[in-house]
């Protein structure tokens, strides 16, 4: 009997198709302010994180000496166990989502105008049976007030979880290709 693969439905359907929807959506929700309904794309358990990117030279590189070669990472992602630009939950998304109503969130007063772009969408089998991972690339535009403007560009590795035949977002790991960020805030989404 032949293995059905993972990124096929039942019906035929192609799952890379609809969780390329699926990501379109939230980009469009995001770029037209829609906040609260992107919330509801989020599992309860969701961790939503964005590390810091660090210049390493290489083991090779005769520019530097290693003192400690047993603490030596080549790897110019932080790992998620260091610091991180953002370190998110579920509770402290909603959080910055209702402080956005306040009008005490001053970073976003006037609110910022974005357009996220996503492409090169991957789509894995993830580690349990009703989960994927899902990698893509994003530029995201910010502009706000008269001259204030933005680029974000980096990867996104996501972890998404069907529940109740819909995906839901379980993970989010947000690599920005900037290792000196020059916004003024990171009021926004990704």
């Amino acid at each position: 009997m032949a293995k059905r693969s993972p990124l096929k439905k039942a019906n035929g359907r192609d799952v890379h198709y609809e969780v390329e929807q699926f990501l379109y959506r939230e980009a469009r929700m995001l770029d037209e302010r829609r906040f609260h309904e992107w919330l509801q794309l989020f599992t309860e358990d969701v961790r939503y994180w964005m590390g810091a990117r660090t210049n390493r030279y290489p083991r090779s590189s005769k520019a530097i000496s290693i003192l400690s070669p047993d603490r030596y990472v080549e790897d110019d992602i932080g790992r998620e166990d260091e610091l991180a630009i953002l370190d998110e939950t579920k509770e402290t998304l909603t959080g910055r989502v209702d402080r956005l109503d306040t009008g005490m969130a001053w970073a976003e007063d006037p609110p910022s105008r974005t357009r996220h772009m996503i492409a090169n969408i991957e789509v894995a089998p993830g580690d349990g049976a009703s989960e994927l991972k899902v990698y893509s690339n994003f530029i995201v535009y910010r502009s706000r007030a008269e001259t204030e403007q933005d680029f974000y560009v980096g990867a996104r590795q996501d972890v998404l979880r069907r529940l109740a035949g819909t995906w839901k977002i379980a993970g989010r790991k947000v690599i920005l290709d900037q290792n000196v960020l020059l916004a003024k805030n990171v009021s926004i989404f990704f």
